[in-house]
């Protein structure tokens, strides 16, 4: 009797949250039978993966807008927490696509994360987090002079950007008070030393897209 061998496995799955911006604003590889003239954003999960998948894709909410898909998960059948749900979009790939040049866990993703933690929580601590569609920090390939004390200094320039939207299709730059902006300014300045500037991004989309990759 020949010896026993298992049969193959099937490919094991993997879960992406792809909506419906996502296939709107990226080119699907040829062969997709999905045609959009132009890659807006390159991040997205649609228009980075290889045509010959070593696993089985499932994307439960890829035909459905963001607003679509917090009504769904509303629903008192799934029991989803509020807070969950609220949370601010994510880019997959991460901090990397708020870095603009070259990546370096030891400088600008350091300095990002520092400057997003303080942002997030200075618009938490202002209670205006559930009005806003995403917020967060943007590291900026350029350094600009400042003074700290009596010493000159050339550190980095940080953007911040809250944009509120329905869908994701369209966004508007969230009009903050100029005493928020002031006090998350200096808040960020005084705590992470490598900036020493801080701008705020006062661009709609279009023209812009609400990330800045």
């Amino acid at each position: 009797m020949p010896p026993f061998t298992s049969p193959p496995l099937p490919p094991s799955p993997s879960l992406q949250g792809t909506l419906y911006p996502d296939v709107i604003e990226s080119c699907p590889p040829p062969g997709s039978g999905q045609k959009h003239s132009h890659t807006i954003k390159s991040h997205h999960n649609v228009g980075g993966l290889p045509a010959d998948l070593k696993f089985t894709l499932i994307e439960p909410l890829r035909a459905l807008f963001k607003d679509e898909v917090r009504a769904l998960g509303r629903l008192p059948a799934l029991n989803v927490p509020e807070a969950f749900i609220a949370r601010h979009p994510f880019p997959g790939p991460g901090l990397a696509v708020r870095v603009l040049g070259d990546v370096t866990a030891g400088d600008a993703l350091t300095t990002l994360r520092a400057v997003d933690e303080i942002f997030i929580e200075c618009i938490k601590d202002a209670g205006l987090y559930d009005k806003i569609w995403q917020a967060f920090a943007v590291f900026l390939p350029v350094r600009s002079v400042g003074v700290q004390g009596d010493q000159r200094t050339h550190s980095h320039v940080v953007a911040l950007r809250a944009v509120t939207s329905a869908d994701g299709m369209t966004a508007d730059w969230y009009p903050f008070e100029a005493s928020f902006l002031r006090a998350a300014s200096a808040r960020i300045c005084n705590l992470v030393p490598a900036v020493n500037r801080v701008v705020y991004d006062v661009t709609s989309k279009p023209p812009s897209t609400i990330e800045w990759e």
